[in-house]
């Protein structure tokens, strides 16, 4: 995302419920970075990993994707073990993190009550999708964690839902050449209730390490 749309997401107050609730947040809170979080990573990366949302105590603190809370732990370990990063453990921004041909996003970039974004919320934060999307090479790689963000994939590239159905481990070719992967959301509950372990998890990632690397 380029500096100027980097700079108007960070002052987004579009959706009035999540900048009344970013506000409270800020003031309870006021050493957090609690605004709408931008992507990270590589400017010109071959995957682009798209989750749901900040988390209160994660990306909405720290201001970087799945940075301080439990669902970063697996994503990064993951992404480490497949040299699409140069660290296994995140802790904050000043941690020397970097992303080798890869980059992280949320289909939402505000931190929503209860972690659950309401459907407009989630239409009228596409447009960032859509832009972040569209940037991508010729045939980058999307992986989508969780329904929604899979959901928000196809709505920012006008996609129909019933072409590319979500499941776990699904791989779905994409008009112009992209492909889709989907994984279960690598949150505390899905790993806690084992809906996704570490070895789902892997098995995903490697085929999509296995594809860019092809291409």
């Amino acid at each position: 995302m380029k500096r100027g749309k980097t700079c108007a997401l960070l002052e987004c107050t579009r959706c009035r419920r999540l900048a009344s609730h970013l506000a409270q947040v800020r003031a309870e809170y006021p050493d957090y970075h609690a605004r709408p979080v931008a992507p990270f990573g590589d400017a010109k990366p071959k995957l682009l990993i798209v989750g749901l949302a900040p988390g209160m105590h994660g990306a909405n603190r720290s201001g970087r994707p799945f940075t301080g809370d439990y669902a970063g732990i697996l994503l990064y370990k993951t992404l480490y073990n497949h040299g699409l990063a140069n660290i296994p453990e995140v802790t904050g921004r000043d941690d020397r993190l970097k992303l080798k041909g890869c980059r992280i996003t949320n289909a939402v970039k505000c931190l929503p009550p209860q972690n659950k974004p309401l459907p407009d919320e989630i239409n009228r934060c596409n447009g960032y999708l859509r832009d972040e999307i569209a940037s991508l090479p010729p045939h980058a790689v999307i992986l989508a964690l969780g329904g929604i963000a899979h959901a928000a994939v196809l709505q920012a590239i006008n996609a129909r839902k019933k072409d590319f159905p979500f499941g776990h481990a699904l791989e779905h070719a994409l008009p112009g050449g992209r492909m889709l992967y989907d994984s279960y959301h690598c949150s505390r509950y899905n790993t806690n209730t084992k809906r996704l372990t570490p070895e789902m998890f892997d098995a995903v990632v490697t085929n999509i390490a296995r594809r860019i690397r092809a291409v």
